[in-house]
């Protein structure tokens, strides 16, 4: 995965950023390739957000890493005791996550976070490569409505049957899927969502219990 080159518009965009940096991350090396997932592998939560931020995953080559969108989400994981610590700040600095893999439709970070349709097809083959090695899944949790329109597509290709009418994005709405995963919907964890109280901590804190109780109810 993390030697991918597919999307040209995205090789170029991230190796942009990792060349012209910004003042605050002068001295940083950055990553500046495809970011692939991370957490437990035996997790029965897989979080499925966006894409990797500019100065973020694509700096730490970790997801929401080193970003406002990874401390507010890594923060409500350790509330949950789904994490080790509140905070991500790089890779190998002792984070760890208990049953919760997190993952991204799109690997590389996009020029205004806005990934391609056609970038993002060419990147499901990651996702699914990816999926199949995470065999406890009981639950998704989409942040965004991008990250449920990949997971019910996954779902699709994989066979299942989704509910119809196609089931649509909303904070705290849960898709039952036949012989699946459920998927649980939370708006995503982007400052602009949490600098406006459009996602607050306490929502956020109710969205992980909920899935703590699907997870357990899908066992």
């Amino acid at each position: 995965m993390i030697e991918c080159r597919a999307c040209p518009r995205l090789v170029t965009w991230r190796e942009e950023v990792a060349r012209v940096k910004v003042r605050r991350f002068r001295e940083w090396t950055y990553w500046a390739r495809p970011v692939p997932g991370f957490g437990d592998p035996r997790g029965r939560m897989l979080i499925i957000g966006l894409a990797p931020a500019a100065h973020g995953g694509n700096r730490t080559g970790r997801m929401f890493t080193g970003d406002r969108s990874g401390d507010f989400l890594y923060a409500a994981l350790d509330r949950a005791g789904l994490a080790n610590q509140p905070t991500s700040v790089r890779r190998h600095d002792g984070l760890k996550l208990s049953d919760v893999f997190i993952t991204a439709p799109c690997r590389c970070a996009p020029p205004a976070n806005k990934p391609l349709p056609s970038e993002l097809e060419r990147c499901s083959a990651w996702l699914d490569r990816e999926v199949a090695l995470l065999p406890r899944v009981r639950v998704v949790l989409a942040l965004g409505a991008i990250g449920w329109g990949a997971a019910l597509s996954h779902l699709q290709r994989r066979g299942l049957t989704l509910p119809r009418p196609r089931p649509q994005f909303g904070h705290g709405a849960v898709t039952r899927i036949t012989g699946g995963p459920a998927l649980l919907g939370c708006y995503h964890v982007s400052q602009q969502n949490t600098n406006t109280g459009k996602l607050t901590p306490e929502m956020i804190d109710a969205v992980l219990a909920r899935a703590k109780e699907l997870m357990d109810e899908t066992a």
